[in-house]
């Protein structure tokens, strides 16, 4: 059975599970003001990677966050550790907000 929604508690407990992959997939509107990765690194969760939506996206597209090519997206990925027998978990610092654009480009529909 695929979990789409994990607790905090059930991720606390698996914290060093070797299979588990954590993502900040934080960002924000330029208005606001807020740069998503120095408050990645000023605190996350413990053992997350930042996921930078700005670099990942198709970058040859005028418009902002375009969906990359797989081959992009499966290289940006590999670099991260992250392939088959992974369980990515993703999350933002707004709640939900832009970590709903990478479970998108992952394929996973709820």
């Amino acid at each position: 059975m695929t979990r789409c929604v994990v607790s905090t508690d059930w991720l606390a407990r698996r914290l060093d599970a070797p299979d588990i992959v954590i993502l900040d997939a934080s960002w924000h509107l330029p208005p606001a003001g807020r740069d998503p990765k120095a408050e990645y690194f000023a605190e996350h969760i413990p053992g997350a990677m930042f996921f930078d939506i700005d670099e990942i996206a198709d970058t040859s597209s005028d418009l902002p966050h375009m969906l990359p090519s797989p081959e992009k997206f499966a290289s940006r990925m590999r670099k991260m550790g992250i392939g088959d027998g992974k369980q990515v978990i993703v999350y933002d610092s707004v709640g939900l907000y832009s970590a709903a654009r990478l479970v998108d480009v992952q394929g996973v529909r709820t």
